[in-house]
C-alpha cells in the first residue's frame, strides 16, 4: 500500500508516469533488495523487444505525413458533402470524418490535431458556437483508436498475446456504433439551438467530392485488407501506410522534401514518448506479477463480482476511472495481465475485453485531469480547458451507451473476428 500512494503523491506533483513508475520499482527493489538493478534495467529493455511495436512509430509517422499533405482537408470535404445537409450539419461532418481519419492513423490525438484545426475553423464560421465545434470534435476523436488501424489494439495485442488483425477487424463495428450514437446526440443539440445545414449535395459534388477524396479512402481499405488477406502484418502495414501517405503528398505536391526532416523528428519525439512509457509499464509489471498483485485482485475481484455482468460492469467502472488520470497505453500494460486471466475464467472473449478496455480509455481521453485529446482541441481551438471539458459533457452519454451495448451484447464485436476466423 505504502508503495500505491508513493506512486499517486508523484502523479499528484505532475511527474510524469513513466518516471513515477520507475521510481516506485527502484525504490521496491532496493528496499527489499530482493532484485539486483541490473536485471531491473533488462527488463526495461525487454519491454521493447517485439517486432510488433514498431507499427507504433509507424502509424504514428503515417498519421502525421497525412496531415501535412492536405488528405485531412479532402476527407473534410467529402464528409461535408454526404451528411452537410442533416439537421446538425458540420457537426455530423465532424464525426464522419473522425471516422474516416481514423481508417488511416489509429491515434485520437492525431484526429484532434489533424481533423480539429479544419473543423472547428470551419463550424465557427458557420454560426456554430465555439463549445459546441471543439466538444464535438474531442468527443468524435475517441473513435481514431477503435477503427482500425489502431495503436491501442497493438499495445494490447501484445500484451494479451491476441491476434492484432482480429482486434482491427473486431474495432469496426463499434467505431461506427461510436459515431452514430454521436449524430444522434448532435441532432439533438442542433435541434435545439437551431444550427445550420448545408442544401443537399447534388450527384455531381459527390462524384466530385469522392474522386478528390479517393486516394485518402484507399489507405485504410488497402492496409486493414492487406492484414486480413495475409499480405502483411500489422508492422509492415504501418511502413506500407507511411509509404502510400509519403508517395500521395509528392505526388499531389502537397509534400515538400524539405519538410520531411521535420515531420521524423515530431514522429520520432512521440513514438519515443509512448515507447518509453511501454518499456517502463513493463518493467513496473513485471514486479506487480513477481508480488502476486494479479492473482490477488483477480481473487478480490471474484469474490465482489462472480457473474461475468457484474465483472464487466467492475471492469468498465475501474477503467473508465483509471482513463482519468493514466494514459491509455500504461493503462493496458499493466491491467491487461491482472484482467486477462479472470476473464478467461468466465468465458470471456479476449478479442472482446480488449474492445472493452480501449473504448474505456478513449473515453478517458476526453476527461480531466489528463484527458488529452482535451488539451490538444484546447490548444487548437483557444477554449480554455474547464470551459472545453464541461461543454464535452453532454457527449459522455452517447458513448458511455455505446460501451454498454459492446459490453453487453458481444456478438456485435466478434461477428467480424468470427467471420475472418479469428474468434
Amino acid at each position: 500500500m505504502i508503495y500505491v500512494l508513493i506512486l499517486a503523491g508523484l502523479l499528484i506533483l505532475g511527474m510524469p508516469i513513466a518516471i513515477s513508475l520507475l521510481a516506485v520499482g527502484i525504490l521496491y527493489l532496493l528496499l527489499t533488495g530482493q532484485i539486483d538493478l541490473i536485471i531491473a534495467a533488462q527488463r526495461v529493455v525487454t519491454g521493447l523487444d517485439s517486432f510488433a511495436l514498431l507499427a507504433i512509430p509507424f502509424f504514428m509517422m503515417a498519421g502525421n505525413l497525412m496531415n501535412r499533405t492536405g488528405i485531412t482537408d479532402k476527407i473534410f470535404n467529402l464528409a461535408r458533402v454526404c451528411v452537410g445537409h442533416i439537421p446538425g450539419g458540420l457537426g455530423h461532418v465532424n464525426v464522419l470524418a473522425s471516422m474516416i481519419f481514423a481508417g488511416m492513423s489509429g491515434s485520437a490525438v492525431a484526429d484532434a490535431a489533424g481533423l480539429g484545426a479544419i473543423e472547428i475553423k470551419a463550424m465557427t464560421e458557420d454560426g456554430y458556437d465555439m463549445e459546441f465545434s471543439a466538444a464535438i470534435t474531442a468527443a468524435s476523436s475517441t473513435i481514431g483508436p477503435v477503427i482500425p488501424p489502431s495503436i491501442s489494439f497493438i499495445v494490447y495485442g501484445l500484451a494479451a498475446g491476441v491476434s492484432i488483425g482480429g482486434l482491427f477487424v473486431a474495432g469496426l463495428l463499434p467505431g461506427i456504433l461510436m459515431g452514430i450514437s454521436l449524430m444522434i446526440m448532435v441532432f439533438i443539440i442542433s435541434k435545439k439551438k437551431k444550427y445550420p445545414v448545408y442544401p443537399r449535395a447534388t450527384l455531381r459534388d459527390l462524384l466530385k467530392a469522392f474522386k478528390e477524396a479517393l486516394p485518402a479512402l484507399m489507405a485504410p481499405i488497402l492496409i486493414v485488407g492487406g492484414i486480413l488477406t495475409g499480405i502483411f502484418t500489422a508492422t509492415e502495414a504501418g511502413v506500407f501506410g507511411c509509404l502510400y501517405a509519403l508517395l500521395l503528398g509528392l505526388y499531389n505536391k502537397e509534400l515538400k522534401i524539405k519538410e520531411l526532416p521535420q515531420i521524423l523528428l515530431d514522429t520520432a519525439l512521440t513514438a519515443g514518448n509512448t515507447l518509453f512509457i511501454i518499456a517502463i509499464t513493463g518493467f513496473f509489471g513485471w514486479i506487480l506479477t513477481m508480488e502476486q498483485v494479479p492473482l490477488h485482485l483477480a481473487e478480490w475481484m471474484t469474490a465482489i463480482a462472480p457473474k461475468p455482468g457484474l465483472f464487466l460492469l467492475l471492469l468498465n467502472l475501474v477503467l473508465l476511472l483509471l482513463g482519468c488520470f493514466m494514459a491509455s497505453q500504461p493503462v493496458i500494460i499493466m491491467c491487461t495481465p491482472i484482467i486477462l486471466p479472470t476473464a478467461l475464467m468466465m468465458g470471456i472473449s479476449p478479442i472482446h475485453l480488449g474492445v472493452i478496455m480501449v473504448l474505456n480509455l478513449m473515453i478517458g481521453l476526453i476527461t480531466p485531469p489528463v484527458g488529452v485529446c482535451l488539451y490538444a482541441v484546447s490548444d487548437v481551438s483557444g477554449l480554455p480547458i474547464m470551459k472545453l471539458a464541461k461543454a464535452v459533457a453532454p457527449f459522455y452519454l452517447p458513448l458511455l451507451i455505446a460501451l454498454l451495448i459492446i459490453t453487453y451484447f458481444p456478438d456485435l464485436v466478434l461477428f467480424l473476428p468470427r467471420l475472418f476466423g479469428y474468434a
